[in-house]
């Protein structure tokens, strides 16, 4: 359009230049709807002037108008109402949606498939048990029997020791007591802390214990000495039946283990509460255990020295609620050793099947512990509590 209109300008100025202008033509340059327009004086204008005008291309001094004059007026067209601005979106999401988008909008974070998580930094699988011992003696009615028995006789609380007492213990001065199912004898040496033991061959299931406990709950608790605490005892096979060496009904074997008390000193320390023990008959563990205890070693041969240890300490990591729920207030390390060299352990905190009612109680460090050999059948051994005899140093 304003192409148009300059072409027109510029044919008007050559009818100018030619003599050929009219003050109606010059009336014709602008629509009368203009609103800048200002109609020319009615009389004739000056010839001269028109000359300048015409070669110039803009109007006379009088009509002269800047670049200004042309600028848009400001804000809307009056038929478009208020400014832009006031038609800003308002602040937030419109009415009827939530101010934020709800948690299941936010992506899943992304997990890379391809990572091979590191099975080492996992808690251990529970053990899988048997039902039943290859080699076992025992009959379900025993196991029953047992059972009642812990639950007519719950567990003792610790119990203080005497200086001399406590004394004993730290240099492994303990004697052997003989269980009313025990058929044999057994002889202290010579040096405190050393038996020798032998049993007939009709003897039945049977459990010997100490006279004072190797683990002290009051005295030796990590919880009140804030160090750890290590217990230990080894025994020497001297003679066994014929059982023990395969897997057929064994007529004689040896356990060894720790039991909380009171224990049923008719059966065979880990197959009740309170009681965990490596039997050598079949080289199994049993944590509170009446059925098939769970795979670990290999059966006990004479002129074998085998030992049993416990250490507490305080827990690397503050148990959560749940485990001190479940009991779990100390870290338990159990371990075997044979001929001087440790052999294997477990995680006195494992968790256990469920057919081991109550689970660990008693042996995580809350009662009072009492070394026990376990025995039936024929078989010669020697017991040796004193560090100073050991083949394995646990410290």
């Amino acid at each position: 359009m304003f192409k148009k209109f300059k072409e027109k300008l510029r044919h008007e100025d050559h009818q100018s230049l030619s003599g050929a202008g009219s003050s109606s033509s010059q009336q014709q340059q602008f629509h009368p709807s203009n609103p800048f327009y200002t109609p020319p004086p009615t009389q004739q204008p000056d010839t001269k002037a028109s000359e300048t005008y015409s070669t110039s291309s803009r109007p006379p001094p009088s009509h002269e108008f800047s670049s200004s004059e042309y600028a848009p007026p400001p804000g809307p067209p009056p038929s478009h109402g208020a400014l832009a601005s006031e038609y800003a979106p308002p602040p937030g999401p419109p009415p009827g949606f939530p101010s934020q988008p709800p948690p299941s909008w936010e992506p899943p974070p992304y997990h890379d498939w391809t990572v091979i998580p590191d099975n080492s930094l996992l808690p251990p699988p529970p053990s899988i048990g048997y039902e039943s011992s290859p080699t076992a003696n025992a009959t379900m009615e025993d196991g029953d029997r047992a059972f009642a028995w812990t639950e007519a006789n719950p567990l003792w609380q610790p119990q203080p020791l005497s200086p001399a007492q406590y004394s004993a213990v730290q240099n492994g001065q303990l004697a052997l007591l003989k269980a009313p199912t025990y058929a044999g004898t057994l002889n202290p040496q010579r040096q405190p802390g050393h038996w020798k033991c032998s049993t007939h061959r009709k003897c039945g299931d049977c459990s010997i214990l100490t006279n004072l406990p190797s683990y002290s709950a009051i005295a030796d608790s990590p919880l009140h000495t804030q160090r750890p605490k290590t217990i230990y005892f080894e025994l020497k096979v001297t003679g066994i039946g014929r059982g023990g060496f395969s897997l057929t009904e064994a007529e004689a074997g040896i356990a060894i283990g720790f039991v909380a008390p009171p224990y049923p000193t008719f059966r065979l320390p880990g197959w009740q509460r309170g009681g965990l023990g490596v039997h050598g008959d079949d080289g199994r563990k049993y944590v509170n255990d009446t059925w098939g205890g769970s795979d670990f070693t290999t059966a006990f041969q004479p002129g074998d020295v085998v030992g049993i240890g416990m250490t507490f300490s305080p827990p690397r990591e503050p148990p959560s609620y749940e485990q001190s729920q479940q009991g779990k207030v100390l870290d338990i390390d159990v371990f075997f050793t044979r001929n001087g060299k440790k052999e294997g352990g477990w995680d006195g905190n494992e968790e256990l099947d469920q057919r081991s009612e109550g689970g660990t109680i008693g042996l995580r460090g809350e009662c009072d512990l009492f070394p026990a050999i376990g025995v039936f059948g024929g078989v010669d051994f020697e017991v040796y509590f004193s560090p100073e005899s050991w083949l394995y140093n646990p410290f």
